[in-house]
Order: structure tokens, then C-alpha cells, then sequence
């Protein structure tokens, strides 16, 4: 019985030795990785700005299948979040700041253990230069965690040279796996819609879209509006020298509404159009690629486009049905000059007239003429 007492005294000594070696550890880290990735850097910044590309490539979420993520109505941009439930601990993550493909600041908290993280996007050869940081202090839970576990840099850093890895055979698949197809002449239905209109860079125009949609689809969803279709971009302007452009985000309904006066969701109606169609499965970022090709195509068979506006690009199949970009479908039109079809005049046939017969005297032989007379 002695013995035994000795032994739980003992441990006991050992469990609060030990609590007082990790609590008077250094809880102040800082842990930091880089990889080049094998992808241009606005296809990389625009994929890590996405909380929702994560699932994708951070190591802690493909290692679990059970965890549980949890998104907001924003994952893009400063205000974007996102938070994930987890047999090793939870979590939530928002960002800060964001330099466009430049660098990315967030805010994380993992089983309470906060920490400031930051990315930095660099042109290099072979790609995009990533390096991902991040600088806290640890949580006395996780003191306890790390000082069994190689410590806090082997730990996170391993966690961050696996989902860097990810993040480069994903973009090198996703990204780049897209095909073009100009599918030719083409009908395109007409239908209602409601819209906000803005002047932007060409280059903004499918991160701002996400944004746009969700507000319009959030005010139909609140007034009872019923969709009828995939949301389409009509993009009235499109200078590709300046970068510029003048788009409307739509949303189609099933019929004709009046929205309030002063609101800035506009309501409009899309007249059914003859055009040229062409077919972009995969990223965005090869949509410019779909309008070089359908140009070409144009002016080989030196078919007149219709300048009442620049195209139009329907979201067939988008990433708020798919998340992998390679399965991302995009429908483009390009506007055909109507035909002009001659209007025939009626003109009434010409009436010959008709002269009145005339009908010669009779010829007498001189005899009738002398017993005339």
C-alpha cells in the first residue's frame, strides 16, 4: 500500500513537474514555408483567396474525412471566413487585408490557440513563388500538444509543406485542364432578369461576380422572385487594351417585376437573339482564350457582329454547384447584325386601255354610187 502511495505521489510530482515546464515554455512562434507553384500568380491568389478552394489543399481538412466545414455567406476578400469542426480540435479563420495577387492577411483561431497568418504571392521562374507564414502564441493546451509532438514548427510546418504540395498539384490539374470549343451559329432565348451594372477591370469582373450574385439571388430569395436560369454576365463594353470594361450582372426570372425606385438592383429583358456560341469547360481564367478563338472564328467567315453590345457569358455550370474548376462550364454569345428582311410594296398591274373599234364604211362600186345620187 506504501508503495503504491509512493508511486501516485511520484506521478503526481512528475504531472505537476511537467505542467510547470510547459507552462513557463515560450509560447511565441513563428513558422514560416515557401514552394514554387507551377501555375501563373493570379491563378494562385485568386484560388488561395477562395476559402472555399481549402478543402482542396489544406492538409488538416484532406486528411479528415469526418471534419465538418462551415461557410458564410462571404469566403472571398476582406470579410471572408470560414470555420471547421474536427476530431483534433476546431477552428475559424477570417481575412484581413488583401493585396490583389500580391498578399493575403488573416486571423486564425485553432482550439484556442490565435495566431496572425500571412501569405506572399511572387513572380519566380518555374511559377509562383508562395510563402505562407504564420506568427502566434500557443494556448497552454497546445504547449502540451507540441512538446510531444517535435514541436510547434514540425507540427505546422509539416501541416504547411503538405498543403503547399496540394495546392500545386491541384492548380496544375484544375486550373490548367480546360478545353474551347466554338460551337457556331446559335439561338439564345430571351428572358426577364434583374441587374446591378458597373464600369470595372476586366480582370475583377469574375471575383466581384460571385458577390453580385449572391446579393441579387439573396433580395429574390427575400421577395419571392422566381429564378429561371443560370445567372449571365452581358458585358456592353470590353477593351481589352485598357483592361476596361462595362458589365451587367444578371439573374433571370420567370417574369416581368418593377423594382423600387431608387434600389440598386435594376429589372431589364433580354430579347431572343441570333449569335455566335462558344463552350469553355474549365477555369475562368481561360475565358479570354474563348473569346480569342470565337474572334477568329468571326472574322474567317467574315460573320457581322451586332455592336449593340460586346457578349454575353452565361455560368452554365459554376462553382457554386462544383468546386473543381476543370468541371466549370461557361456559355459565351456573341451577338449577330439581325437579318433585314426587304418589305415588298404592293403595286397594282398596269390597266391597258382600250381603244373603241372602228368599223370602215362600206366601199360601193361606182354603179351603187350613181343610183345613190
Amino acid at each position: 500500500m506504501r508503495i503504491l502511495k509512493y508511486l501516485f505521489l511520484l506521478l503526481l510530482l512528475s504531472f505537476v513537474a511537467l505542467s510547470i515546464f510547459v507552462a513557463t515554455q515560450k509560447g511565441d512562434f513563428t513558422v514560416e514555408r515557401s514552394k514554387i507553384i507551377n501555375s501563373p500568380k493570379s491563378n494562385v491568389f485568386n484560388f488561395v483567396n477562395d476559402y472555399r478552394n481549402w478543402e482542396d489543399f489544406g492538409s488538416w481538412i484532406t486528411a479528415d474525412p469526418e471534419i465538418k466545414i462551415n461557410y458564410p455567406g462571404k469566403t472571398i476578400g476582406p470579410g471572408a471566413s470560414y470555420s471547421w469542426e474536427s476530431k483534433d480540435g476546431n477552428g475559424d479563420m477570417r481575412t484581413l487585408f488583401v493585396k490583389e495577387n500580391d498578399s493575403i492577411s488573416q486571423k486564425m483561431n485553432y482550439s484556442g490557440t490565435e495566431s496572425s497568418v500571412f501569405w506572399k504571392f511572387k513572380d519566380t521562374v518555374g511559377g509562383t513563388k508562395v510563402t505562407w507564414k504564420t506568427i502566434g502564441k500557443m494556448s497552454f493546451s497546445m504547449k502540451v500538444y507540441t512538446a510531444f509532438n517535435g514541436g510547434i514548427d514540425k507540427i505546422i510546418g509539416e501541416m504547411y509543406e503538405k498543403s503547399l504540395a496540394n495546392l500545386d498539384k491541384t492548380l496544375d490539374f484544375e486550373i490548367n485542364t480546360y478545353t474551347v470549343k466554338v460551337d457556331g451559329p446559335a439561338k439564345k432565348a430571351g428572358t426577364f432578369y434583374l441587374k446591378q451594372t458597373f464600369n470595372s477591370k476586366i480582370s475583377n469582373v469574375i471575383k466581384n461576380s460571385r458577390i453580385v450574385f449572391y446579393k441579387i439571388s439573396t433580395f429574390c430569395k427575400q421577395n419571392n422572385i422566381e429564378l429561371n436560369g443560370k445567372p449571365f454576365l452581358i458585358y456592353h463594353t470590353y477593351d481589352v487594351a485598357s483592361g476596361l470594361t462595362k458589365v451587367s450582372f444578371c439573374v433571370p426570372i420567370k417574369t416581368q417585376i418593377l423594382t423600387s425606385s431608387g434600389s440598386d438592383i435594376l429589372a431589364g429583358k433580354l430579347e431572343p437573339f441570333d449569335a455566335i456560341k462558344t463552350t469553355l469547360n474549365g477555369d475562368y481564367s481561360h475565358t479570354q482564350k474563348a473569346l480569342d478563338q470565337t474572334k477568329v472564328f468571326i472574322n474567317t467567315n467574315k460573320i457581322v457582329i451586332d455592336p449593340s453590345f460586346s457578349h454575353l457569358e452565361i455560368f452554365t455550370t459554376s462553382r457554386t454547384e462544383i468546386k473543381n474548376p476543370s468541371k466549370w462550364v461557361t456559355e459565351i454569345y456573341y451577338p449577330l447584325q439581325p437579318k433585314i428582311i426587304p418589305v415588298k410594296s404592293y403595286v397594282p398591274a398596269a390597266i391597258k386601255k382600250v381603244e373603241p373599234a372602228i368599223t370602215p364604211e362600206p366601199v360601193m362600186n361606182k354603179e351603187e354610187e350613181q343610183s345613190e345620187f
